[in-house]
Order: C-alpha cells, then sequence, then structure tokens
C-alpha cells in the first residue's frame, strides 16, 4: 500500500505523490514566541516530526521547514510590559521551546526561519504582490492585500466570500476596497519595532512572513503545508491567496490539519484557566509518556488530556518496556536484518495518512501475543518461536525510531521513573520479582491468604502471573 494523505483542500485522503519524485518539501507553522509553550503547540510538533520521520523512512529527501514568528502584537505588548527588548523574549522562548522540544525527542527541521531575518524577503513578497496589482498601499494604514484580486478565496476553508462579506462591518476600516482585505505591511505606532520599507517605516502582517519564507526555502510551490486546525482560516487561506496570486500556480498540492488537545474534556483556553504548559507536564511525567499520549489518537482527531487518559498511556508504556526487558533477560533480541508482521502491520497504518493511534494498537497486540510466546519459552524453547519472538523484538525497535517513543534500555526507563519519583506510575520488574518470590515463600509455608494478598496485589496493577512447572512468570495486561 503506497502512502495515502487526507488533503484538507479537497477533504479526503489522496495519494500521495510529490511534485518532484525522491523528494518532499514541507512547511509546518511553528509558535509565535511570546510566552510558553503549552500542550497544544507539543501536539503540532509531535505530529509532524513523526510524519517527518516516516516520510524519511519511505527513502524521501525531506526539505522540513517550521518557522518561527517572532514579531507580532502580543510580543510587543509583553516588550512594552516588561520593559525589554522584543528580541530578548523572543530569543529567551525560543530556547525554552527547543529545550522542551528536545526533551520530548522531536528531531530539528531542515530550517527554523525566523520572521525578523527575512524582513527584505518579505518586502520583495509584498511588491510583487503591488505590482501584480493584488495589493495596494493606503497611506497611513499600511498595504492591504485585495481579496476581489483572487477568486478562488475561501477554497481551503469552504467559506463563501460573499456570506464572509455580507457578515461583516465595513465601517471598522473605511480605507479597505473589500472588507475582507488582509493587511500585509502595518505603519510603525510609537513604542513598536519598525522597518524601513517603501511604503514608511513600519513591520509585516502576520500571514504574508509565511508566503515570504515558505517561497524562500521551498520555491513557488511545494507539498506540504500543515499546521494546527485553528490555522486554517484565515493563516492559511491568507496564505494561499497570497502566493497563488503571486505566482499564478498552486501553492501546495497536500494541507495537513492536526486536531486540538482538551482538558478534561472542555477546550484549552486561558478565559477557563485550563492551559497547560509543557513544562508544567515534563515535571509531572517522563517525556515519552507525554510523546506516547499526543500519538494515542488519530493526529486529525481532537484528544483529551486528563490524569487518567496520562495514567493509561504510561501503564501501556510500562507494559511494552516490561515485555521488552523480559525478551532481553530470555535473550532474545534482533540484529535489525529482518523485519516481520508487526513491521508489515505498522507500515500499513503509518501509510493511511499517518495513523499513529492504529500503529500503536499494533504493538499492543504484538506486546500480548509475544507474552505468552515468552511463557511457552519456558515450558518448549522452540526455535520457531524464539524465531517469532526476534522478529517482534527487531520491530518494535524500528517503530521506536519512527515514533520516537520506546528508545531507552528497559532497565534504564523504569530506573528513570523511580528515581524521579514517577514509581507510582511505572512497573518495577525488581519489584514483580520480589513480590513474587514473597508469593512462592507464603505457598511454600502454607501461607494462602498471604500469597492470594499477593496476587491480587499485583492483579489491580494489572500484572497478571501464571504459574507453570518452571515457575511463576507475570506480564503486563
Amino acid at each position: 500500500m503506497g502512502l495515502k494523505v487526507y488533503n484538507t483542500l479537497h477533504g479526503k485522503k489522496e495519494e500521495f505523490v510529490p511534485l518532484t519524485k525522491g523528494r518532499v518539501k514541507m512547511y509546518v507553522c511553528g509558535p509565535t514566541v511570546y510566552d510558553t509553550s503549552h500542550i497544544g503547540h507539543a501536539r503540532s510538533v509531535v505530529v509532524f516530526d513523526t510524519i517527518f520521520r516516516w516520510l524519511t523512512r519511505l527513502g524521501y529527501a525531506v526539505t522540513y521547514v517550521r518557522n518561527f514568528t517572532d514579531v507580532d502584537d502580543k510580543i510587543i505588548k509583553k516588550s512594552n510590559e516588561l520593559g525589554e527588548a522584543c528580541s530578548a523574549i523572543t530569543e529567551k522562548y525560543i530556547d525554552e521551546f527547543h529545550a522542551e522540544m528536545d526533551a520530548l525527542n522531536v528531531l530539528r527541521p531542515s530550517v527554523e526561519p525566523k520572521a525578523t531575518e527575512h524582513i527584505p524577503h518579505i518586502i520583495n513578497f509584498i511588491r510583487m504582490l503591488i505590482d501584480r496589482g493584488k495589493a495596494y498601499f493606503v497611506d497611513g494604514a499600511g498595504v492591504y492585500f485585495s481579496i476581489d484580486g483572487f477568486k478562488e478565496y475561501g477554497k481551503l476553508s469552504g467559506r463563501n466570500p460573499e456570506d464572509m462579506r455580507a457578515g461583516s462591518r465595513i465601517a471598522v476600516d473605511e480605507q479597505k476596497k473589500n472588507p475582507l482585505d488582509f493587511t500585509v505591511w502595518k505603519p510603525a505606532k510609537p513604542g513598536e519595532p519598525f522597518w524601513e520599507s517603501p511604503w514608511g517605516n513600519g513591520r509585516p502582517g502576520w500571514h504574508i512572513e509565511c508566503s515570504a519564507m515558505s517561497y524562500e526555502y521551498l520555491g513557488e510551490g511545494f507539498d506540504i503545508h500543515g499546521g494546527g486546525k485553528d490555522l486554517i482560516f484565515p493563516h492559511h487561506e491568507n496564505e494561499i491567496a497570497q502566493s497563488e496570486a503571486v505566482f499564478g500556480r498552486q501553492f501546495v498540492k497536500y494541507w495537513i490539519h492536526n486536531g486540538f488537545v482538551d482538558i478534561n474534556n472542555e477546550k484549552m483556553s486561558k478565559s477557563l484557566g485550563n492551559f497547560t504548559m509543557i513544562k508544567e507536564v515534563l515535571d509531572t511525567y517522563p517525556p515519552e509518556v507525554i510523546r506516547m499520549f499526543l500519538l494515542s489518537n488519530h493526529y486529525r482527531s481532537p484528544i483529551d488530556y486528563s490524569e487518567d487518559s496520562m495514567r493509561e498511556v504510561s501503564m501501556g508504556l510500562d507494559r511494552i518496556y516490561a515485555f521488552l526487558e523480559r525478551l532481553e533477560n530470555a535473550g532474545v533480541t534482533g540484529d535489525g536484518s529482518q523485519t516481520g508482521a508487526l513491521w508489515d502491520d505498522f507500515s500499513h497504518a503509518m501509510n493511511d495518512d499517518f495513523n499513529s493511534a492504529k500503529a500503536l494498537g499494533d504493538v499492543f497486540d504484538a506486546v500480548k501475543k509475544g507474552n505468552r510466546l515468552l511463557d511457552d519459552v519456558h515450558d518448549r524453547p522452540d526455535d520457531d518461536v524464539l524465531k517469532s519472538l526476534t522478529l517482534v523484538y527487531t520491530d518494535i525497535r524500528a517503530i521506536s525510531r519512527i515514533l520516537g517513543i520506546f528508545l531507552l534500555d528497559p532497565h534504564t526507563y523504569f530506573t528513570d521513573k523511580k528515581e524521579k519519583g514517577m514509581a507510582d506510575q511505572a512497573i518495577d520488574p525488581l519489584e514483580i520479582e520480589d513480590l513474587i518470590q514473597q508469593r512462592a515463600d507464603a505457598r511454600a509455608n502454607k501461607d494462602f491468604s498471604r500469597a492470594d494478598e499477593i496476587r491480587d496485589q499485583l492483579q489491580r496493577r494489572n500484572i497478571v502471573l501464571e504459574d507453570g512447572p518452571r515457575g511463576t512468570t507475570w506480564r503486563v495486561e
């Protein structure tokens, strides 16, 4: 099965065929760096990092661009409030963002452009818009993009410009030719950073920066543009209008948008006071648990962050690591020279619109079957069973490099959780083995009440004991 991608532009899955054979150009909208990043930012970054990894694994040479918006009304407001330069604020939050994404095992993109470092490119892009009659200058108001100059406006979001115009209030800005026209160059105000331009001192609008920077690094048209669903309108709609008005060709072939992160079944918003910052989550859960949570639903679906959901994901990750530890303790490892059925299932899921939720489900199914096979090894060390387990181990390790999780040595994983005070979230194999020995001693002393108590204690933690001729084995359900 070849790769299929859900294209927001057409509202359906489509076969992925890049513009240039063997190469993929991808642009993803990054954060506006005026504050600490929240879990919603993390989801977008982790989703597109995983897409980047899978495209690379498929053999494509991928140029991946993710920008920083480092000039913006919110940045300027914070600068004035704190009495600090805008650049000091943005650099602080860029460094913080990088540290958090590094912790989540996110690979750096090919290029990470900043808007303020591309002002000449932005000015040149605006000049091209004006030269083609697609934008106009209003003295004292800046430069506006003319919606009437792009007849396909609304094709990404499915909005009708006439309906939007009917619902707008023209009195808000009578200098516009059309109430839907948007700013591409803003005139400077007192106390704001500015740059010189043919239209006076000022700064770029938000939408124009991505059109200019994607053109600089990826050309007039490219394969994939991504971001959160909240960017479909107006940001991505306006990018299409700007870029296609200038070049007269399709701007982006495939538009990919990730769903939102809810908090305890409520939309995350500052008004509700439930904004959950990445650094807060990192203080509570291991990075791999967070990353696995962000991939546990299909990227287009919403995902709910709660203590219960994180606990469930944490236990699931423990289950995988406990299985890997059992394999390694049994001397089962893989050399990576051959893949098995799990890798085939995983590839099929990822080729079906990057379905990481299905892919993780396949891993858990393999772990469940593998634990049963491991139990059989104690009684019947069959070569076919060992070969099957070796392929599962190899496949899981290969999958880990795509999903960016279960990459650690199992012993290191469990030890780290314990040392960081997260032992209640973890399954400590040494503790389990000690409890199994206590149970065996209790049974030998005919203290069956204590033996049953230990079994029940482990069962409450989803740990199943299985007694056999060669002793007691355990697995996580």
